[in-house]
């Protein structure tokens, strides 16, 4: 029974600490470019994205495809980003665990 009481006070330690990070996760900000610069996404810890600039220069009426795969494109990387940044966050309380539905 003691070691019953044990896990669940870790498991309850562990639980708090994966808010405390979730919380801090969302105040982190990761930033990703395309187009050499031309437009920036930046996301934030929780993949929220939190803004999307475009550079005048980049827009070009007669070459939208251009601009949607560059905000794609930044997009992609700025999510990317942000998923290794929780990733590696969560690693650390959990051990390396893969624990579904976490993240």
């Amino acid at each position: 029974m003691q070691n019953m009481n044990k896990m669940m006070k870790q498991v309850q330690q562990m639980q708090k600490q994966m808010v405390k990070a979730q919380e801090e996760l969302a105040g982190m900000e990761v930033e990703a470019s395309a187009g050499g610069g031309m437009v920036t996404v930046k996301v934030s810890g929780d993949l929220k994205i939190n803004s999307v600039k475009i550079d005048p220069g980049a827009v070009d009426p007669d070459d939208v495809e251009m601009l949607e795969d560059m905000v794609l494109a930044a997009t992609n990387e700025a999510l990317r980003s942000a998923q290794e940044l929780a990733s590696n966050k969560m690693s650390g309380l959990t051990g390396g665990l893969n624990i579904p539905g976490l993240m």
